[in-house]
């Protein structure tokens, strides 16, 4: 078993601990504290269960599921958060994500891969490709803020059903990303899948014994059965969170801003930020600016959109009118990330530079005192 995985399974205890904590009625700061590090053992179970189905039911149906549940995790959370009406810590969430993927995960990838080779190459196509779906994300989030406030009085109702039909454009879009990707031009992503089932298969050395790699075969029902018990316990596990997590912020001395955007994504990503830079260490930067990038994609063009229309039709005020400060931050993140990956080359250098801008960001949305 490898060291991540030890750490993963260590972190299952908190599990009870936060159950127990909930119906003792414990100090809400211990319940967030508790909840947040048992979501990051479930998501890493809910990330094996995927891969491992994807494995079973072939290419193509396994894309799909990968695609659909990258960010099962955080979606839960921001659901939760959404219904219980904290629409401002979901909207901070959302750009949080996409901040963390291409700034802490790809900057923490480029350094520590960096540190033990001195040059590190991964497709320039893809990661162009990905750049201009991400410029898209961009343009999506800064329109309807822009019309609100360049206009004079916008009716609340009129943002939402403008909020609802550039979701509508967004998920499209991201159906029509998943098409190119697996369909029409699959042979561009070929090295990132040869990598991934590399990864796969050195996982299955390092859990089974020796000899019973080479026939390793998913159960089918048995990891259905792990994404099915940890997508509930993550939905136990977020309502505690998100439950507690007013009393909890206010204890910790952290603004909702600061922990929606910095503390939110980190816990659901945290197992997706252990694999990438794991990969980027073995010299697979393809797969690593894969999973940041792709993670960062999907969170723009379906988990945001995706939680409009749940609003639109839960009656809560979802839309897509962002904090102007958020939209700066992701803009920047956009920006140096695409300008470092455009040649397909990284260095320990390039990686400072992303984790130099996230610790500027992350300085900057501690002191920021508007929710």
């Amino acid at each position: 078993m490898t060291t991540k995985n030890l750490i993963f399974s260590a972190l299952l205890v908190f599990i009870p601990i936060s159950i127990a904590a909930h119906y003792l009625a414990w100090s809400p700061l211990v319940i967030f504290i508790t909840a947040g590090l048992a979501i990051v053992p479930l998501a890493a179970w809910m990330g094996t269960a995927t891969e491992e189905i994807a494995v079973v039911v072939g290419p193509s149906l396994g894309g799909l599921l990968n695609a659909t549940f990258g960010n099962a995790t955080e979606l839960i959370v921001a659901l939760v958060a959404l219904k219980a009406g904290l629409v401002n810590v979901v909207k901070a969430s959302l750009t949080g994500s996409v901040i963390g993927n291409l700034l802490l995960v790809m900057g923490l990838s480029m350094f520590l891969g960096g540190l033990r080779f001195k040059e590190q190459e991964f497709q320039p196509i893809v990661a162009r490709v990905n750049a201009s779906s991400m410029n898209l994300a961009v343009i999506a989030m800064l329109l309807p803020t822009a019309v609100n406030f360049t206009s004079s009085g916008i009716e609340e109702a009129d943002l939402q059903k403008l909020s609802v039909a550039v979701a509508i454009v967004l998920i499209l879009v991201y159906g029509l990303t998943l098409l190119f990707s697996m369909r029409t031009h699959a042979y561009l992503y070929d090295v990132g899948i040869t990598e991934f089932e590399e990864t796969a298969i050195a996982d299955a050395d390092s859990i089974d014994a020796p000899g019973e790699a080479l026939t390793h075969k998913p159960n089918l029902w048995f990891w259905t059965g792990i994404l099915l018990a940890s997508t509930i316990f993550v939905a136990i596990e977020s309502e505690y969170l998100v439950g507690t997590l007013e009393e909890a912020t206010v204890k910790l001395g952290f603004t909702e801003l600061f922990t929606g955007v910095i503390l939110l994504p980190i816990i659901g990503n945290a197992a997706e930020h252990a694999t990438a830079v794991v990969v980027a260490i073995k010299d697979k930067m393809d797969l690593s600016v894969s999973v940041a990038v792709g993670s960062s994609l999907q969170i723009a063009l379906f988990v945001a959109p995706l939680l409009v229309l749940v609003g639109w039709a839960i009656g809560q005020p979802m839309d897509l009118n962002f904090n102007p400060f958020e939209l700066v931050a992701v803009a920047v993140s956009v920006l140096i990330a695409n300008s470092i990956s455009s040649d397909g080359r990284s260095n320990w250098f390039e990686g400072v530079l992303l984790l130099a801008t996230y610790m500027v960001l992350g300085l900057a949305f501690f002191f920021h005192p508007v929710i």
